[in-house]
C-alpha cells in the first residue's frame, strides 16, 4: 500500500482553497443579490419573489430566504407581513453608504500615512505605476483589479483591524459598475490623478493630506456611481 501523504506540519504541502469554494450556497446568493441591488437592478420598494429568485438561481428557496434575511439585517430589503420582501435600497441610502465609506477610508488613509513601512511604500508606488500604464492603455479590467489592490495595500499599511471590518459593509460597487466607470477616459484620468495624490501623501507621511485626498476621491467616485445607477449627478 502506498504511504499515506503527510499533511501535518510544514508549509507548501497543500494548495490553498480558492475562497470561492469556501462560500455556502446562501453566501453566493447573498453576494449576487446584494450586488444586483447596489447596482440598481431593482427599483426602490420593488417586491421580490423568493420562489422566482430560487428558480433563477437554480436552487431551493432555503438559501434564498437565508440570503434575504442577511440583506434585511443590512437594511437593503424589508420583509413585511402579507406584503412579502421589498427592496429598500434607494438613492438616499446609497448616498449614506458613500459618506460612510468616505469617512472610514479617509481615516484608514490617515493611519496608513503614519504607520506605513518602507517596503509598503515601494509596493504602493509600484501599484500606482501599473495604474498609470493601464490608464494609458484603457484596460478597464486591469484597472478594476489594480484599484482593489491599491486600496487593499493601504488597508494593510494602516494596520487597521476594527476600521477594516467596518468598511466591509460599505462596499457598494460591483464589477459591472466599475467597468462602466473605468471605461470612461475622463474618469480614468481623474482616478489616476486622485490615486497618485493619495499615494504621494501616504508615502510622504502627510496624514492630513492623505485623509483629505482619500475622502475627496471616495466622494467624487461616489457621485459618479450615483449618476450611473440613479441617473443623477447629485452633489454630495
Amino acid at each position: 500500500m502506498a504511504d499515506e501523504p503527510n499533511l501535518s506540519g510544514g508549509t507548501g504541502r497543500i494548495e490553498k482553497l480558492d475562497p470561492q469554494f469556501q462560500l455556502t450556497v446562501r453566501d453566493h446568493v447573498h453576494r449576487i443579490l446584494r450586488g444586483a441591488i447596489l447596482a440598481g437592478r431593482f427599483e426602490p420598494d420593488e417586491k421580490v419573489n423568493e420562489r422566482q429568485l430560487a428558480e433563477q438561481f437554480g436552487v431551493s428557496t432555503t438559501p434564498v430566504k437565508e440570503a434575504l434575511r442577511l440583506l434585511e439585517a443590512e437594511g437593503l430589503v424589508q420583509a413585511l407581513p402579507r406584503r412579502g420582501v421589498l427592496i429598500r435600497f434607494n438613492m438616499n441610502w446609497a448616498e449614506e453608504m458613500i459618506l460612510a465609506r468616505a469617512a472610514l477610508e479617509s481615516m484608514i488613509g490617515r493611519l496608513a500615512a503614519r504607520r506605513i513601512s518602507d517596503e509598503s511604500k515601494r509596493v504602493l508606488q509600484a501599484t500606482v505605476n501599473l495604474m498609470e500604464t493601464a490608464t494609458e492603455s484603457g484596460n478597464a479590467d486591469k484597472l478594476i483589479a489594480l484599484n482593489e489592490t491599491f486600496h487593499d495595500q493601504i488597508h494593510r499599511a494602516s494596520r487597521c483591524h476594527y476600521l477594516a471590518r467596518l468598511i466591509e459593509r460599505q462596499q457598494f460597487y460591483d464589477a459591472s459598475i466599475r467597468r462602466v466607470i473605468h471605461s470612461d477616459p475622463t474618469e480614468r484620468e481623474k482616478a489616476l490623478q486622485e490615486h497618485t495624490a493619495i499615494a504621494a501623501a501616504i508615502i510622504d507621511g502627510d496624514a492630513e493630506g492623505a485623509e483629505k485626498q482619500m475622502r475627496d476621491h471616495v466622494v467624487r467616485s461616489g457621485e459618479t456611481y450615483l449618476s450611473i445607477v440613479f441617473g443623477s449627478k447629485k452633489d454630495i
